[in-house]
């Protein structure tokens, strides 16, 4: 048995029937390579049943606390049960990408199902009609709880799932699992009181360790050393979200995308991404006449896992990043993303990247849960100035093919959760040479995301169009011819002046 940390929990307390707290994957393969071309669901069934069954965030359910005097634990029963959980549908024909938009839209809308363990995956058959994609294909959407996993501890579990050659066996050696004494209701209140005893003590210990850092940060930016981003505006997806989503996601060469980090030096793939993110939303706002003056901001999220760190769960801090919308030049809001990503990190190693995942194990659990359902009851986020206007979140694919009983995995996206003030969420991801930039909203806030998936692949061409420009002339330039300084001396009989 597992207690939940503080941020893990939060992902819980910040649940709302209007906007469940769970990241998803989509990932589509091709069934040609599997042994005699076809792959059954029996396989997947099989396939998960022997894999999972070894990851605890897939096994364990949650167990509350009474009265939620503390955060929930994770408890093993071992009960798990793959068909429970792995769902079989198919698209009407014919099977084209936006109808697989559509359903993923609808699914992940879907919360999940707190009695059980928190995920859920879905195969999608009928794929018949989606460009770049062989007939025939089939997908996989699989949804899990934010308070299990966060985008690491996900890729990882991926892995687990997944082969390297289509040469699948179904023969697994046996998975030894644990299974939890659940405890009585009065141990876990006797649990809760212990470490709401505790908590103090341990609040002054990271305080000692967090302060000088903070001081640090606030020195810097008064100094005008750092700089902050502040003075957010708000947009159309800072309100409440509805009950509703929609998805959609471009793909381009990776190779272009490092073409346009190279172009600028220190650039990172990152500072790419998030300038077409600022060049799509750009797009997209000016189209619908509500374009601000001041620049829009993302909550990047940031990786503090330690090697040492095996367990599932989140352990990340975040960035507050400019998108710089208020740039119309591609190539300048790339320089400007890059400058503003810079201080962001300068701004987060000076108070510490893992200081606010410390601090997260203060959240009180009462007043936390009750203070996400008033706000979304009484819409209070949207009378509120905007702390981020989106989510823009970098989590890399492997290079290399992966298979899934047998079946070559051809495209990958991810989709996250959006809640009141922050309606919009960007998974950005590699795989194999593609780049992929996923976009998932409320539907009431983005009724046209076929319109913002077009603005997404215009900042990427117009940037990647700027940066090609940009080397032609560089190439263009005749060479200047440097006289070697034995030559010069030997026509003036003087030495050669640097110049």
């Amino acid at each position: 048995m597992q207690q939940l940390t503080g941020m893990d929990a939060s992902f819980l307390y910040l649940e709302t029937p209007n906007a469940p707290m769970h990241i998803s994957g989509l990932a589509i393969y091709d069934q040609s390579t599997a042994p005699g071309g076809k792959v059954r669901f029996k396989d997947i069934i099989e396939n998960y049943q022997h894999r999972v069954r070894g990851l605890e965030p897939m096994t364990r359910r949650l167990m509350e606390v009474p009265f939620q005097l503390d955060h929930p634990y994770w408890v093993s029963d071992g009960n798990f049960d793959a068909e429970f959980h792995i769902r079989h549908i198919a698209l009407p024909k014919p099977g084209d990408w936006r109808q697989l938009c559509i359903l993923i839209s609808r699914l992940h809308a879907r919360p999940l199902d707190r009695s059980r363990p928190l995920w859920e995956a879905y195969v999608i058959e009928g794929l018949d009609n989606v460009e770049g994609v062989p007939a025939g294909s089939f997908a996989v959407f699989s949804k899990t709880h934010h308070a299990a996993i966060d985008g690491t501890s996900g890729m990882e579990m991926t892995a687990a799932i997944h082969d390297l050659s289509p040469d699948y066996k179904s023969e697994r050696k046996a998975t030894v699992v644990e299974v939890d004494a659940e405890p009585s209701k009065v141990e876990l209140m006797l649990r809760a009181q212990f470490n709401n005893v505790r908590k103090p003590f341990h609040f002054l210990s990271v305080a000692r360790n967090t302060i000088p850092g903070f001081a640090k940060a606030y020195n810097a930016t008064r100094k005008g050393e750092l700089k902050t981003v502040d003075d957010l505006p708000r947009t159309r997806f800072s309100g409440d979200v509805g009950p509703h989503r929609v998805f959609q996601a471009i793909t381009v060469e990776l190779d272009d995308v490092k073409a346009i980090k190279n172009s600028i030096p220190g650039t990172t793939v990152n500072d790419v991404a998030l300038a077409i993110v600022g060049g799509g939303l750009r797009k997209y706002l000016e189209h619908h006449g509500e374009l601000p003056n001041n620049s829009l901001a993302a909550m990047a999220p940031v990786n503090v896992r330690s090697d040492k760190d095996t367990t599932g769960g989140n352990v990340v801090s975040s960035m507050t990043v400019a998108l710089r919308t208020d740039v119309a030049d591609p190539l300048e809001r790339l320089k400007a993303v890059h400058e503003g990503t810079r201080d962001a990190k300068e701004l987060a190693n000076a108070i510490g990247a893992k200081s606010m995942t410390d601090y997260s194990q203060f959240i009180p659990s009462v007043l936390t849960a009750q203070a996400a359902k008033l706000a979304s009851r009484w819409g209070l986020i949207s009378r509120m100035k905007p702390t981020f206007n989106c989510v823009v979140t970098n989590v890399p694919g492997p290079p290399v093919p992966l298979y899934s009983t047998g079946a070559k995995m051809v495209a990958n996206y991810g989709t996250g959760p959006v809640l009141d003030g922050l309606g919009l969420f960007h998974v950005i991801s590699s795989y194999c040479g593609q780049f992929v930039v996923s976009a998932t909203s409320c539907r009431d806030m983005m009724p046209d995301p076929d319109f913002y998936r077009d603005c997404l692949q215009a900042s990427f061409d117009e940037l990647h169009q700027a940066v090609s420009k940009a080397q032609k002339k560089t190439r263009g330039k005749p060479a200047v011819r440097k006289t070697s300084s034995k030559k010069k001396a030997g026509k003036t009989g003087k030495k050669a002046r640097a110049i």
